[in-house]
């Protein structure tokens, strides 16, 4: 046999035995692609608000793959997510609220996305991120950014009437503690609602999400109120396929099945010791693919840009008490907590929504013993 055929056939082996390589960058670095941003009013006409008593509305903020081209633009700025209002008066909200001069941390936010750049080709899994009680759909702008660096399309809405402050063609609505409760039925119909909305947009409703949006694969993360949206969410909702809620689940559930990573931080002030108990027993109560990424050093804003707002601001930011025996306690920092908690949510999401099994060993890996207890189980 001569030198040539031996060459083809050998070529001819390789393409047989070697299999295709399914890309998954490290979940703890930014991924592969710059980030856009934009704000979007989006109305549910379906349903009366509870705080404005007319249709419902969503200020909602998209962050999304962008175009090459992006990464050689200036990224925005805190208070574009205040636009329309006068930052005087944003000002003196947050500092009434959270004790942060918001003023001054604009000057040295963190942030990466570019506002309104152009969004890359594509299609993209749908990830929906809801807000605590009280809080606002930037308090995760780290994560959601992470997130779309990794090619995802991310959703955060202001829940009206519980978000801290949501503006509203230059009128501000402000938090109501008297719509709490009603709120945890508003809420998952909120998230419900956003989806169909992508599906519309999807569709041709806005030019810039134009089949760029994968619908069959969609999740659903949250920190504290938003954790119970998310778990609520899970039960009502089966185009959601993963969920990742943070310091707090719901008291009831339907869906035992569904992938789950919940996060705990043991020196939660906020639902203390009886709500990390109820994570936990969520966790165990799971049936389908299911890790606890519970963070000993941490409170409960440790999942927040409350680092960023106001340091000193205690339960998980700067210093205080530990709530399981009185001890001082310095708090995990923002690069290592947000590290970890991008990183183990982005190998998950990766895993459970683009099918990324090379993110398998990362899922299986205490990624720091000192400041984290991890477990998972994940049966065939």
């Amino acid at each position: 046999m001569n030198m040539p055929r031996l060459l083809m056939l050998a070529a001819l082996c390789l393409c047989v035995v070697v299999p295709a390589v399914h890309a998954a960058p490290a979940p703890d670095a930014p991924g592969p692609y710059p980030v856009g941003v934009t704000t979007i009013l989006l109305v549910d006409h379906s349903r009366t608000c509870i705080a404005t008593d007319g249709p419902r509305p969503l200020l909602t903020e998209i962050w999304y793959p962008a175009t090459d081209d992006t990464a050689k633009l200036s990224p925005g700025n805190l208070m574009d997510f205040f636009r329309g209002a006068d930052p005087q008066v944003i000002g003196g909200l947050m500092k009434m609220a959270f004790g942060a001069d918001i003023l001054e941390a604009a000057k040295s936010f963190k942030t990466v996305a570019v506002r309104d750049a152009r969004m890359r080709d594509g299609q993209f899994p749908l990830v929906l991120f809801s807000h605590g009680n009280g809080g606002m759909r930037s308090q995760g702008v780290f994560w959601c950014e992470h997130m779309a660096s990794h090619g995802y399309i991310v959703a955060a809405p202001d829940h009206t009437g519980n978000s801290g402050v949501t503006i509203l063609g230059g009128e501000l609505v402000v938090f109501n503690s008297e719509l709490r409760k009603p709120s945890g039925e508003e809420r998952p119909k909120d998230i419900r609602f956003l989806i169909d909305a992508f599906t519309r947009m999807n569709k041709g409703d806005d030019s810039r999400f134009y089949q760029r949006v994968d619908l069959d694969h969609i999740g659903v993360a949250g920190h504290s109120y938003g954790g119970y949206t998310a778990t609520r969410v899970a039960d009502t909702d089966p185009r959601v396929d993963a969920i990742a809620p943070w310091a707090a689940v719901a008291q009831e559930r339907e869906n035992y099945d569904i992938p789950l990573m919940a996060v705990v931080a043991t020196e939660d002030d906020t639902i203390n010791a009886e709500g990390n108990a109820r994570i936990r027993q969520y966790y165990e109560e799971s049936r389908g693919p299911k890790y606890l990424v519970e963070f000993v050093n941490a409170g409960h804003y440790s999942f927040t840009e409350m680092y960023q707002w106001n340091p000193t601001f205690g339960d998980g930011v700067g210093s205080g008490t530990r709530i399981t025996n009185g001890e001082p306690i310095e708090y995990i920092g923002m690069d290592k907590a947000f590290s970890l908690l991008n990183g183990y949510t982005t190998a998950f999401f990766g895993k459970y929504l683009k099918g990324l099994d090379g993110y398998d060993a990362y899922l299986k890996t205490n990624h720091d013993s000192k400041e984290l207890l991890f477990t998972f189980n994940t049966p065939q």
